[in-house]
């Protein structure tokens, strides 16, 4: 993937994130803690959200390290932005 499509893919999941913060009245790393430490919800209703929302910021962290790992390749072929800033139009 190309730095800009990382990106949007980075925007899209912020996007569900928050949606989820916004449900649960939490930040997505208080809950990704817990989902890794094998904690199971208080309500059995929440299982399926939590699942799917550990997932997503499992998938967020992987295209942030995708990300920076791109933009560090690009900066060691050119000592600037140059090529990598798109206006959106």
């Amino acid at each position: 993937m190309t730095p800009y499509e990382l990106l949007t893919d980075i925007h899209a999941l912020e996007e569900e994130l928050l949606a989820f913060e916004r449900k649960y009245g939490i930040r997505s790393e208080t809950l990704y803690a817990a989902y890794i430490s094998g904690e199971e919800p208080e309500d059995d209703a929440w299982v399926l959200d939590f699942g799917e929302w550990g997932s997503v910021y499992r998938t967020w962290l992987e295209r942030q390290a995708e990300y920076r790992n791109a933009i560090q390749r690009v900066q060691q072929q050119k000592a600037s932005l140059s090529g990598l800033i798109r206006v959106a139009g």
